[in-house]
């Protein structure tokens, strides 16, 4: 994609920002200049200092050095006020993050208006709010029922919502965290478009994005960050995805590729599961997972996929239907006994059910397995075992921290999930559960993970893979199954598959989803 047709002002410049955490430095010199009607992309590693950056740009953080210039009224930079979300709302900057913030009982009109109106006032600001929303609608092509509750809309809805928030107050500058995550390869697209039109008017928009093949398609410049150091900032026309993925990671990434595989006999089989009656709930539910394979199970977030890792994990007992573990029923085991039975599963939420914040990271490495003789006797902990086997997989999995006795809640989301992704395949289960393993993760952090599904898939184990990622779904899965509003489709060969007919599934389109 080539650059903008005209040399246009600067409309934000970072200027030697540094920030430290301690010892830590997570932004250390780095200047960064945005220009009217530029599409910029922010890559780097977990834990490069993307997102440290934007927040000392909207003003949740204040830099240790350096400043932020914005161009306020065409006149020139002036510096911004540090630490200020609201003088960046004032200066024309939006953000809209990866997880929305919206009210889900309130209309997409109440959202979007809401903290712009005076607290007292004698009259309402929403029929003006109204009209100006339908021009903004219009010109940019960011179409949502403004009466409809934010519960009742999709998930491109909400972000699109989102936007308009950020547009409704006048922003110059728009800055999108991982804007594609949650979204179906169409809506992706659709997203896209309407950047490119909002840059061609003129907005200038940074986006952070992991997925590569977006950044080149639909990026004017790239600009990326290792170490909390800028390493890179070039037109997108002189990149090609692996120098893109080398920039990010300092190295060549080698690319995972799955063989052909044997699966064997069956290992879990859910026959007829049903679960509640809600939005997340799930209907009549078959599924059955061989040994030596990657089951996949695709759909956008909120359709039931984390009430059937639930099912699956013993977290939820379901409604009607049976769960099996090599012929033996396990419908009513609980937790505890689907880790012994040998079944190990990487969380949706690495942060809230993948670990314990304040515990060491040996702790984390070793709370599924505590009963174990290895890790206590007479019911007193061995604290110099738990230590010495972190240790191990600390260097084994190339975990990021201080040492085995770090809290958890101090590394990056990158190493959670190592110490969750150790802590999962070290026992060598029967059965792993990956829901959603690479979210969020950068290049060289997915391909890791991916390694080790496909090691696990290779020695046997059977693997359910649960991803929004169509790229991670079609490269690593044997079968893939759509589920959506609960309901599970008959899983199909992957070579038999394309993303257009999966992404069409996944938003209720065509095959079974649409019955």
């Amino acid at each position: 994609m080539t650059g903008p047709t005209q040399e246009a002002d600067i409309v934000l410049r970072l200027d030697g920002i540094t920030k430290r955490f301690g010892m830590l430095t997570a932004n250390g010199d780095v200047s960064l200049d945005l220009k009217q009607g530029e599409i910029l992309a922010l890559l780097g590693e977990n834990g490069a200092g993307k997102t440290t950056l934007m927040n000392i740009l909207f003003g949740h953080y204040v830099a240790d050095e350096g400043k932020v210039l914005v161009n306020q009224s065409g006149t020139g930079l002036s510096e911004l006020e540090p630490g200020s979300p609201h003088a960046a709302l004032e200066s024309g900057i939006g953000m809209v993050h990866q997880h929305f913030t919206l009210a889900e009982n309130l209309s997409a009109l109440d959202n979007i208006i809401l903290g712009t109106e005076k607290l007292i006032s004698l009259t309402s600001a929403r029929a003006p709010a109204r009209k100006k929303l339908a021009e903004l609608i219009t010109r940019s092509g960011l179409d949502v029922p403004l009466d409809a509750r934010i519960s009742q809309l999709s998930v491109g809805e909400k972000q699109r919502v989102e936007i308009l928030k950020a547009l409704y107050r006048d922003a110059r500058v728009l800055v999108l965290d991982e804007p594609t995550a949650v979204l179906t390869p169409q809506e992706s697209d659709t997203l896209f478009a309407t950047l490119k039109k909002l840059s061609a008017d003129g907005l200038a928009i940074i986006f952070i994005s992991h997925k590569l093949a977006e950044v080149m398609a639909s990026s004017h410049r790239v600009a990326v960050l290792r170490g909390g150091r800028k390493v890179a900032d070039l037109p997108t026309a002189e990149c090609d995805l692996r120098k893109l993925a080398e920039l990010m990671v300092g190295h060549e990434i080698v690319e995972t590729v799955r063989d052909a595989g044997s699966p064997g006999a069956p290992l879990l089989a859910l026959q007829n599961i049903s679960v509640g009656d809600g939005r997340d709930a799930l209907h009549q539910v078959d599924l059955v997972l061989h040994s030596g394979e990657i089951l996949g199970i695709a759909g956008v977030s909120g359709n039931g996929q984390t009430t059937l890792a639930r099912v699956i994990s013993g977290l939820e007992p379901p409604a009607s239907g049976t769960i099996s573990m090599e012929g033996d029923d396990r419908t009513d085991a609980n937790a505890r006994a689907v880790i012994d039975n040998g079944l190990a599963r990487i969380p949706e939420d690495r942060h809230r059910d993948g670990i314990v914040g304040p515990m060491s990271v040996s702790e984390n490495l070793a709370i599924e397995s505590i009963r174990k003789p290895e890790n206590q006797r007479f019911g007193l902990l061995r604290f110099s075992a738990m230590r010495e086997k972190a240790r191990n997989l600390i260097k084994a999995y190339d975990i990021r921290c201080q040492g085995e006795d770090s809290p958890a809640r101090l590394l990056s989301g990158g190493n959670i999930q190592k110490i969750v992704l150790a802590r999962t395949l070290d026992p060598e289960p029967k059965v792993v559960l990956a829901a959603q393993p690479s979210r969020g993760l950068d290049v060289g952090a997915t391909s890791d993970v991916h390694k080790r599904l496909l090691v696990a898939r290779a020695r046997g184990a059977g693997v359910i893979l649960i991803s929004e990622d169509l790229d991670e779904l079609m490269r690593l899965s044997d079968r893939i199954a759509v589920i959506h509003r609960g309901h599970l489709s008959s899983a199909e060969e992957t070579e038999t598959l394309d993303r257009g007919t999966l992404g069409l599934r996944m938003a209720g389109q065509g095959g079974e989803q649409a019955a």
